[in-house]
């Protein structure tokens, strides 16, 4: 019996049908049919059955609307966009296209910068509380396990795309997933509707491509359930992913410090945990997951790093950095032009003796005290204030050889939290005071010392000893 014969339409439509589509909606919309909903509409046959099943659901009170996205980067595109608009009128259904700019970073697939543009198109123009639902199908989920797969991904990428998520002001329904693309254009075909098809569906450079028209084929002939059975895995993963993301949230919220998190915190995790921590407070602040290099390397280097040490991880427009012990994450750009900021301060002496000091660090102070070791006028009109970045020396003993500020610390005994926050004053490139633990022989006072004075660090209380 073929697809396309009238038992096969018959048994098609009671596996896929308006009916089949409201109670699956209801499924997974709370409120249905009382809800606004959005199709995104390619002009493809699966999105076209789905607005097609939807349009004689008005009745029972679902407001629906279609919205077309033109990415302008295939000639046709406006073929596609003009079908839609025909598909909508004969159907009676309001339809919104929108153009967008696909801006794709180097190296980057375009067929991801295309879905991201696309995506983010939809999700402006969605009202609040409305649902966007694409028309996904099971054989969609199949080859995006494999890809993912493919690809070297855990468990959240193999959980594939799930039935509901948020989005937007609204959420993103599929409700598709549970029916094949051969359902669906069986159904298609039987209500005498007409699609189009994107002609670079054929070109097997890429990988969905190469996948659906070179692999499937011969893994369906070997095992013809494969969807079926892999969309189920990919429903086990999902719930191995919730489970993770529960667990995740529990150590983030330990481990946060405002909107940074401690690195101390993070240490006490076993490894697994770590990564899994970082991965979830990543997507939390709204940044795109590392790959699993510069993952591993946030997890181990820059957490495990010295404490007086400043680490970051950079990946896309994206930088994560551990100043002292807490990690921040943020725009690439701006965070290092912040740092750089906070990493030297200018200090004119000769016009203010009182130097302010970011964030927790206090401040540092030149007082005049006739029996104190710093030789006033040996100082530089003009000084700098930086932090510790390793290699910094200085001759503490007229005469001696000059130290390393990493001994001289650990000689001390100075907390390790104070290291970081300690403040070094530099004329040029000669660090003159360390703090007001140490001072250079180049300034300090001697028997012809006219001006005496004392560097003074006030510091927080966060930072006293």
């Amino acid at each position: 019996m073929s697809a396309s014969s009238p038992r096969a339409r018959r048994r098609v439509s009671r596996a896929f049908g308006p009916e089949w589509l409201l109670e699956r909606l209801a499924q997974l919309l709370p409120g249905f049919p009382e809800v606004s909903v959005c199709v995104a509409l390619s002009g493809g046959v699966d999105s076209t059955a789905l607005l097609a099943a939807l349009s004689g659901a008005r009745a029972q009170g679902l407001r629906v609307r279609a919205a077309h996205v033109d990415h302008r980067l295939h000639p046709g595109s406006r073929r596609w966009s003009g079908h839609c608009r025909r598909l909508t009128r004969a159907l009676g259904v309001p339809l919104r296209v929108s153009s967008v700019t696909v801006q794709r970073e180097r190296g980057g697939s375009l067929e991801e910068a295309a879905r991201i543009a696309r995506y983010r198109c939809l999700a402006a123009q969605l009202s609040r509380g409305e649902a966007l639902l694409t028309a996904h199908t099971q054989d969609d989920q199949l080859e995006t396990v494999l890809l993912q797969l493919f690809r070297g991904c855990g468990l959240a990428g193999l959980a594939a795309m799930p039935a509901t998520a948020p989005f937007g002001p609204g959420q993103l329904v599929r409700p598709l997933l549970e029916r094949t693309r051969a359902e669906i254009e069986t159904w298609v075909r039987g209500q005498g509707l007409a699609w189009v098809e994107d002609d670079s569906n054929a070109d097997e450079r890429f990988d969905r491509n190469y996948l659906r028209r070179r692999v499937l084929p011969a893994v369906r002939e070997r095992w013809s359930g494969v969807a079926a059975v892999v969309a189920r895995s990919a429903r086990h993963a999902a719930e191995a992913q919730q489970l993770l993301e529960s667990l995740a949230r529990a150590d983030v919220e330990r481990a946060s410090d405002g909107p940074a998190l401690s690195a101390k915190a993070l240490r006490a995790l076993p490894m697994p945990r770590r990564r899994n921590a970082l991965r979830f407070w990543i997507a939390e602040r709204g940044r795109a997951a590392p790959d699993t290099r510069r993952l591993e390397e946030v997890a181990g280097s820059v957490i495990d790093a010295r404490p007086d040490a400043h680490p970051y991880v950079e990946w896309g427009n994206t930088r994560l950095e551990r100043y002292a012990d807490r990690l921040s994450i943020g725009e690439a750009g701006v965070m290092a032009q912040a740092r750089r900021l906070a990493q030297e301060l200018a200090w004119d002496a000769g016009d203010s003796p009182r130097c302010e000091l970011p964030e927790d660090r206090g401040a540092l102070e030149l007082a005049p005290d006739p029996h104190g070791p710093l030789d006033l006028d040996a100082l530089p009109a003009r000084l700098s204030v930086r932090w510790r970045r390793g290699g910094e020396r200085l001759r503490v003993r007229r005469g001696g050889a000059r130290r390393a500020l990493k001994s001289l610390l650990q000689e001390e005994r100075v907390p390790l939290a104070e290291r970081a926050r300690m403040p070094l004053v530099f004329g040029d490139d000669t660090l003159l005071a360390a703090g007001d633990l140490w001072l250079d022989e180049s300034v300090r006072a001697g028997p012809g010392t006219r001006r005496r004075g004392r560097l003074i660090w006030k510091r927080t209380p966060l930072a006293s000893r």
